[in-house]
């Protein structure tokens, strides 16, 4: 038996989508299906009350879509992970939902392993990205950096980390600083690249060879 069961919220409108997840993570006892929701609105408050983990959120849903829902659940401070579980990989579906506060977004074709390390991973805070979906953060953030703006060594070194998964912590461990000093790091690298999130970072990181 694992350590310590994931609790999860399964949200998609489709109830067939919905029964194959649930039975795919009722299999295991690492985790734990909480409840179900067919459409953002349902997810927010089902969230408040469930407090599972990890919510996995699809996206289009009639009655209110995922992205307004993580935008909600990011405004009211939610300690669940967003996963965000659909069959879009556009711009206009990921771009929104990662900025909106998604902790990863995956393709629902993922293989079961790949989405159980997935929920794993979003659990703990770390990010996760389908490749499809990395590729295109990528191409979205290729403005290069201008001279003025190079990457301090201690922001290069922060950002390795992050693209390891490493928690702010773990990172405040490993480098002898705060918390407090991880974060500002943070917010100057992600002023400097041009984005507003670790995934965002991490893209734009491996897009400009920082990151190798």
């Amino acid at each position: 038996m694992p350590e310590r069961t994931i609790t999860l919220l399964v949200v998609d409108d489709h109830p067939v989508v919905r029964d194959g997840l649930r039975g795919m993570f009722d299999a295991s006892p690492e985790f734990d299906v909480l409840g179900e929701a067919s459409n953002g609105v349902q997810a927010v408050a089902l969230t408040a009350r469930l407090d599972p983990d990890v919510v996995l959120m699809d996206l289009r849903m009639p009655g209110g879509g995922g992205v307004d829902a993580i935008t909600e659940l990011t405004r009211r401070g939610a300690r669940s992970r967003i996963l965000v579980l659909t069959t879009y990989d556009t711009d206009s579906d990921t771009l929104p939902a990662i900025e909106a506060g998604a902790t990863g977004y995956l393709l629902k074709d993922a293989p079961r392993d790949e989405l159980f390390t997935a929920v794993r991973a979003a659990a703990e805070g770390r990010t996760v990205l389908s490749p499809a979906v990395a590729s295109r953060l990528v191409s979205r953030v290729r403005t290069p950096l201008t001279t003025e703006t190079p990457l301090s060594a201690r922001e290069r070194e922060v950002l390795a980390l992050v693209a390891k998964g490493t928690t702010n912590r773990e990172i405040a461990r490993l480098l002898f600083i705060s918390e407090a000093t991880v974060k500002t790091h943070l917010t100057h690298l992600y002023a400097k690249l041009g984005v507003n999130d670790r995934a965002a970072a991490v893209a734009a990181g491996y897009d400009r060879g920082i990151l190798g």
